[in-house]
């Protein structure tokens, strides 16, 4: 006789009470295999999948995409059969027969322990304790958030990934091999095929719900706009001989390495410069109407991804030199970029650093990213005339757009830290003396 599991919101850990729902894997009426996706919830700027402790048919959803669910409440409820509860449950029971009942009794309802898969991690390894559920039980591929969005962007359709985890889940390297197999092609969303939920085509506009990492940077900036007096100062640096250095380090040791871009050698000037004015690098709780000025310089660099504004933390920055923050930069852009990144890498950022390259414009006033005070924003450069020793000529200039908070920063506090940045940018060889 079928028993009834719930399935409660998990405690992921680290005083969340509450987690918003951001996609439903199944529907009412599924069948759903052991480990098979249920839903994918959003926490602190992290996707965190829910998978299935048994094997059953979902019976009820306790919410929809976009609501927000107490740790704790239920999520689904999934109809399991004796086999399979005995052997999750020794708690579980049959409900009571009742001859000649003019109605079905009510099965016995269990919890189940639940555990939380985070979204960038790889599967576990199979239970040689366990055999998987044969692939007729599995009425969509199982495969987390982070794949399900790589193939949608690539155009490929998961059920055609031949799958190598656990209980036929797809991996990361089972569509890196289907799309190494598929060759280059030009893949584009096409509108409507996104998962139910994301948002609702009408005729010639689409209705477009705010869930998910996209709730989550809107109320951050709306916070951060709301909360903080922002002020921005805005000056143009002389990059001319940076770049250069910049070109020369790259033909001397690139090759050995890594090439470095502009931006590490900015990261550089900022950790050198905070040493100087340790109220930029701070967070200020004003709730509790507390400062905390950091020794370690955690760098956030804003990063925009193709599913939001993202900002990864370059941790101990001022422990290391040029190469070293390219590297790291790099590894977390990537992470961030496929969905990897852990909630770890996201957050816990002292002072942040934006950047729009090429795209940068002349000035910008960026947000701060509460509840750090400052913000640096580098604008593009561009080859200007300006004049040296009474002559005109060419030089690489750019803009600096910063913004502070005025509640922690005084504004002649502000101008000397971007000033203490121009005088190391136009002298670069500062970068590399203590």
């Amino acid at each position: 006789m079928p028993s009834i599991r719930v399935i409660k919101v998990p405690d992921v850990g680290e005083g969340v009470a509450e987690v918003e729902l951001v996609a439903w894997h199944v529907q009412v009426g599924d069948r759903v295999a052991e480990d098979q996706a249920l839903a994918d919830v959003m926490t602190d700027k992290a996707s965190v999948e829910i998978p299935s402790p048994v094997a059953g048919r979902v019976q009820a959803l306790g919410g929809e995409v976009g609501q927000t669910l107490a740790v704790g409440s239920e999520l689904v409820r999934i109809e399991i059969d004796d086999a399979s509860g005995v052997m999750q449950s020794g708690s579980t029971t049959d409900a009571p027969a009742v001859a000649a009942a003019p109605a079905a009794p009510t099965p016995p309802v269990t919890v189940a322990a639940l555990p939380v898969v985070p979204a960038s991690e790889h599967a576990p390894a199979p239970s040689p304790a366990r055999a998987d559920p044969p692939p007729a039980a599995v009425e969509r591929p199982i495969a987390s958030p982070a794949v399900r969005r790589r193939a949608w962007e690539h155009g490929i359709d998961l059920l055609k990934v031949p799958a190598t985890g656990t209980a036929g889940r797809i991996m990361q390297a089972d569509l890196d091999n289907f799309i190494a197999a598929r060759g280059p092609r030009a893949s584009a969303a096409v509108p409507g095929s996104r998962t139910a939920g994301h948002y609702v085509e009408r005729q010639d506009e689409q209705a477009i719900p705010v869930i998910g990492l996209r709730r989550r940077i809107a109320v951050q900036m709306q916070e951060a706009k709301r909360r903080i007096p922002h002020f921005s100062y805005v000056e143009e640096i002389d990059v001319t001989e940076v770049v250069a250095l910049r070109a020369a380090l790259n033909d001397k040791w690139g090759a050995d390495r890594g090439r470095l871009t502009l931006l590490p050698l900015l990261m550089r000037a900022m950790v050198l410069a905070v040493r100087e004015f340790p109220q930029i690098n701070a967070r200020f709780d004003d709730e509790a109407g507390v400062v905390t000025r950091h020794g370690a310089v955690h760098l956030g660099v804003a990063a925009q991804t193709p599913h939001g504004l993202m900002v990864p933390v370059v941790r101990h920055a001022e422990a290391m030199d040029p190469w070293a923050l390219a590297a790291e930069v790099a590894r977390l852009a990537e992470a961030a970029r496929s969905g990897r990144a852990t909630r770890d890498e996201l957050r816990g950022s002292t002072l942040t650093l934006t950047s729009l390259g090429a795209l940068g414009g002349i000035v910008s006033t960026p947000v701060i990213n509460r509840p750090e005070v400052a913000i640096v924003g580098v604008n593009r450069i561009v080859e200007r005339p300006t004049m040296r020793g009474g002559a005109v000529v060419a030089r690489q200039m750019m803009n600096l757009s910063s913004s502070f908070d005025h509640r922690v920063v005084d504004g002649i506090d502000a101008a000397r830290f971007v000033q203490a940045l121009r005088s190391m940018l136009e002298n670069p060889a500062l970068l590399f003396v203590e």
